[in-house]
């Protein structure tokens, strides 16, 4: 079995996760990505999405990230977010009432939306709401 790996997502106020894990799963810009032990260094971008990783008792573990970068070392993956929530630390219905209301920013044709910023505002609520239902761990 392969050897765990250092997982820490550090956002500017706080880190959100510092653990030895199994495998981490993270939103690449490109797509997604996943480290294990050993692999390849790298940096990359990330979207707004979920990290999902395997902590070292094998459970499956779910962190909403808003964008930021990702470094992978063969010992270590570290994720500057701009944001970070733990699966338990996300009100549902909160993300989507920020979710509905950028719905409804968008669906206005007001000439005064910043458009760019609902559609983010609506991505980072949807992918809460994701996160927080258990969204899409494997």
């Amino acid at each position: 079995m392969a050897e765990d790996i250092q997982l820490e997502i550090v956002t500017p106020e706080r880190y959100a996760v510092s653990e030895s894990v199994q495998i981490v799963m993270a939103p690449g810009t490109l797509g997604e990505f996943g480290v294990l032990s050993g692999h390849t260094p790298f940096l990359t971008s990330l979207q707004i999405g979920k990290v999902h990783y395997k902590d070292s008792s094998g459970k499956e573990q779910v962190v909403f990230v808003s964008g930021g970068f990702a470094e992978a070392l063969p010992d270590r993956v570290t994720i500057l977010a701009e944001s970070a929530e733990r699966q338990e630390d996300i009100d549902y219905s909160r993300a989507k009432a920020a979710y509905e209301r950028a719905q409804e920013r968008l669906a206005s044709q007001k000439e005064d939306i910043d458009y760019a910023r609902a559609r983010a505002s609506m991505q980072r609520a949807f992918a809460r709401m994701d996160v927080s239902q258990g969204g899409g761990t494997h």
